[in-house]
């Protein structure tokens, strides 16, 4: 085994500090849908668990009235809550110029995603985040605030994604720099591309809890690759197969939770195409963390670095084991 893969497993005990729990995507979404002149419907989803004591809560003009709320209702990972609005005081032009917003971003440390849609047929949505955390409705959307947006959400996913970067560093130790680099990755996103875009354009439907087993699956199944002694069967010489046939299984876990957030109706093909930019733009800066961060420490760690490559592709191995289990019996009571 190359000195760099050695080096790159080290790496693994940084990535794992935080902690054991794979984090599921699921930001925020406060969707609200016009359903007559100044009525609303709004359907405000957000994580079933916190992080904070603060709650995340959405926010509209003091002027609309809640004529009907229904209780929380779990859906997988989020807890959902439907609501009507009725704003009678907001003249002619409805939420047009108003503002909506969430609280609690900063304490939590998490996203939101606002989509409006007025009678008229426009179509607006924003990310919120610590840093903004309030949407102004305006007078009409553009491309280009979908495809920051969505970007960001792609890039956001992949870094929270413990699981899916766990995976992407498992590629990475198995093949090292270099071009077997370039093409294992380059399988790994055309696999999850393929499912991301037949997903989330309904040409395919898929369970969820099975889903998400067969990730962690996916993760034991290179761990186990990276114990073996003898390295010259068909995965180590072609790894890209390995890469590509489970990126297509991670690629339904992107759309999941693209599915949660949801997409602009009027401009689906952007909103998907730089989700699945921001993805790739978060998996190649992991990579090139990973690689930055090795370029430092692989002297100083040189003398050790035999003894204590096997310790990280253990913990790999046992943490999968353990979502392999708990994803499993998830799977079985769906």
């Amino acid at each position: 085994m190359s000195g760099l893969r050695k080096g790159l497993a080290l790496l693994t005990s940084l990535l794992l500090v935080a902690s054991v729990q794979a984090h599921r995507f699921a930001p925020s979404l406060l969707k609200v849908v016009e359903t007559a002149p100044l009525e609303y419907n709004v359907v405000w989803k957000t994580p079933a668990q916190g992080v904070s004591n603060v709650p995340l809560e959405p926010q509209w003009p003091e002027s609309c009235a809640v004529e009907r709320a229904t209780p929380p209702q779990l859906e997988g990972t989020g807890a959902v809550i439907s609501l009507q609005l009725l704003c009678t005081d907001l003249g002619e032009d409805g939420l047009v110029g108003e503002t909506l917003g969430v609280t609690g971003l900063g304490e939590n440390q998490a996203s939101a995603m606002v989509m409006v849609s007025l009678l008229d047929g426009r179509h607006y949505q924003e990310v919120l985040d610590t840093e903004q955390g309030e949407f102004v409705v305006p007078a009409e959307s553009t491309a280009g605030d979908v495809v920051g947006d969505y970007t960001w959400l792609g890039i956001e996913h992949i870094w929270m994604g413990f699981d899916h970067l766990l995976f992407v560093f498992g590629l990475l130790l198995l093949v090292g720099g270099g071009a077997r680099l370039f093409w294992t990755i380059t399988a790994f996103t055309l696999g999850h591309s393929i499912t991301l875009s037949l997903v989330t354009l309904g040409f395919l439907d898929f369970p969820v809890a099975l889903v998400e087993f067969l990730i962690a699956l996916s993760i034991f199944v290179l761990a186990v690759e990276l114990t073996r002694t003898e390295r010259h069967d068909v995965l180590w010489r072609n790894p890209w197969w390995l890469a590509g046939g489970f990126g297509l299984l991670h690629g339904m876990g992107f759309a999941g939770a693209l599915a949660e957030t949801g997409l602009p109706q009027d401009n689906v093909p952007l909103a998907l195409l730089f989700f699945n930019i921001g993805i790739e733009i978060g998996q190649i800066a992991f990579i090139l963390v990973l690689l930055g961060v090795w370029f430092v420490i692989r002297r100083p760690l040189a003398p050790w670095e035999k003894n204590l490559y096997p310790i990280p592709v253990y913990i790999l191995g046992a943490l999968s084991a353990m979502w392999c289990i708990e994803r499993g019996l998830e799977a079985l009571m769906a």
